[in-house]
């Protein structure tokens, strides 16, 4: 199916009268003091709900008009149409002649049979899907499934790299509190030994179960990873006395202490693994929008299957809402049109992503890989160069912890960097230090971050404490740097499914208007084939090491000269 080319959104009268608006409020003085003073409003104006979430958009640059004129820019662009297309199935990842489904991994069972794309049930195959991986799941968190030796399983180390790692780890840490069947997680990426060795260095083999999370069954670093812990396991169960060394036992070890994530049942099978425990996903779901399908299988193990479903409600929930929700309304668009107002208008080169809430200290890591391999690209879904600057380094750390590291940067520096706050009213540890509810005091500092960035400090406040003239400059605060507040009632399986999706379609936003295809990443494979060439030069091949070129032969023979 052909994909009509992308609008080039520099030459859209809304680029054009958005301009002119940046211009003018460069003119007038941007003052979010001034502005929230003359508009007791304001607050109410740009406040939003979306699913469980509260959204707070007032201490942006921004003014009403600035978002009617974004989401005329969506319409300009055909926003409402690309949604559309995702939605059905159409092909919109166009270098890879795929449709782009995630929303599909969420659809609730009544759904099944409602959405066919090249002749397939995609509902019902993903329902089908989560059915074999929810029997799994309770097999082991009930104990009915066990290690060879007879043991109930206790950890799941998942082994994966990207996609296959990035979401389940993001969300196991995230739902802790929700790990309710004395089944704890691990996971394994790196291709650097010290990964696996310290992840497995105080497990018992004989109560881990390894997830083998790759959809080709080929992926370099997960395959060598598979590998050493195959062979970790089986020289830890026969040091034990679990298994006796023979071929039988080993395979049967494998079996019971290996699952895979993957269609490609033949090499599974050839791994060792039983193809009954491989759990397939489809060419649709890109590997960082993945995290809700069977690549989450780790998680349906630790918070279980009816937990697994309420992620996947909340994911839902806002999927609906962005679909349904007029453009000028619509918080979701809206704050992806919000990122290209601050990266083509105001030049802003990154964005932070700051959770109060220990439990997302993966979170930021998370959407590194969603929005910087979906956007990060300079030619556009028709193979023509970008007619403006795309995407954003999207980066954070959890407050507190961030205030003392890099928020001077945020207050007090030369550049832009726009910055959602995200917390949660309820804690699932409440404390008290003597009569202060600590809960609140880590938020006093969420609310007060943003005030300080939008409202600052003058010169004059800062005389008026008393400080000395030679050290004011160094005190005052400009303010007016922008912030997005997002607020929910607690961290949930549903509401990390919501903050999820929520990130998902703001990078769908931002992509359609800069005409780039979110979905494919051929920027990965270039360094991927050139290690496999370099990986002979480094093992005293020398005619491969001829072939380098001068700078990594070089570094080769270095490497070489002090190699233990």
């Amino acid at each position: 199916m052909a994909i009509n080319p992308p609008v080039d959104a520099t030459q859209t009268k809304a680029w054009a009268a958005l301009q002119d608006h940046f211009q003018s409020l460069q003119d007038e003085g941007i003052d979010l003091r001034a502005w929230f003073a003359n508009d007791p409003q304001r607050t109410e104006k740009l406040s939003f709900e979306a699913g469980d979430l509260h959204f707070d958009l007032s201490k942006n640059l921004i003014q009403s008009e600035t978002l009617s004129l974004l989401a005329q820019l969506g319409r300009e662009v055909k926003l409402d149409e690309r949604i559309e297309s995702m939605f059905k199935g159409e092909h919109i990842n166009n270098t890879e002649d795929r449709a782009v489904l995630h929303t599909a991994l969420r659809m609730p069972e009544e759904d099944r049979g409602s959405l066919v794309v090249d002749g397939q049930d995609v509902v019902g195959d993903v329902r089908d899907t989560l059915k074999r991986i929810y029997a799994f799941a309770d097999q082991v968190r009930s104990g009915e499934w066990t290690g060879v030796s007879g043991k109930r399983i206790t950890t799941v180390v998942n082994i994966g790299i990207g996609g296959s790692d990035l979401g389940p780890v993001m969300a196991y840490e995230a739902l802790k509190p929700y790990a309710d069947a004395g089944i704890s997680a691990r996971y394994v990426s790196n291709i650097d030994p010290n990964d696996l060795a310290e992840k497995t260095r105080d497990l018992d083999p004989e109560t881990t179960l390894f997830i083998i999370v790759s959809k080709t069954f080929t992926t370099l670093e997960t395959l060598t990873n598979a590998r050493q812990a195959r062979s970790w396991l089986l020289d830890h169960l026969k040091a034990q006395g679990a298994v006796d060394g023979s071929d039988a036992q080993s395979a049967e070890a494998i079996r019971k202490h290996f699952i895979a994530v993957s269609t490609a049942l033949d090499k599974v099978e050839d791994f060792g693994i039983d193809p009954t425990n491989a759990f397939g996903f489809w060419n649709w779901v890109g590997g960082r929008y993945s995290v809700d399908s069977a690549v989450g299988t780790s998680l349906a193990i630790t918070i279980g299957p009816e937990r697994f479903e309420e992620f996947l409600a909340g994911f839902n929930a806002i999927d609906r809402y962005f679909r349904d929700t007029p453009l000028e309304e619509n918080v979701v668009a809206l704050m992806g049109l919000l990122n290209v107002w601050y990266v083509n208008f105001f030049g802003a080169h990154s964005h932070a992503v700051l959770p109060y809430d220990q439990y997302l200290h993966r979170f930021p890591a998370y959407l590194q890989q969603l929005t910087m391999e979906s956007n990060g690209k300079s030619v556009r879904w028709d193979g023509t160069p970008v007619t403006s600057m795309t995407g954003e380094i999207f980066w954070g750390e959890p407050g507190t912890n961030g205030q003392h590291a890099f928020y001077q940067l945020i207050h007090q520096g030369t550049r832009l960097i726009p910055a959602d706050f995200i917390a949660f009213a309820n804690t699932p540890n409440p404390a008290k230090d003597e009569d202060q509810d600590v809960h609140e005091l880590f938020l006093a500092n969420y609310f007060a971050q943003t005030k300080a960035l939008a409202f600052g400090k003058t010169a004059d406040e800062v005389r008026a404490e008393g400080t000395d003239e030679s050290i004011v400059p160094a005190r005052v605060f400009t303010g007016n740097r922008p912030t997005t507040s997002i607020l929910g009632d607690d961290l949930t399986p549903r509401s990390l499914g919501e903050l999820i999706a929520l990130y998902e379609h703001i990078t769908l936003t931002e992509g359609t208007v800069w005409g780039v295809d979110s979905f494919d990443q051929w920027g990965v494979e270039l360094g991927k084939k050139l290690a496999k060439e370099i990986t002979p030069a480094i093992s005293q091949d020398d005619q491969a090491l001829a072939a380098q070129d001068q700078s990594t032969r070089s570094l080769i023979e270095f490497y070489r000269a002090h190699r233990h």
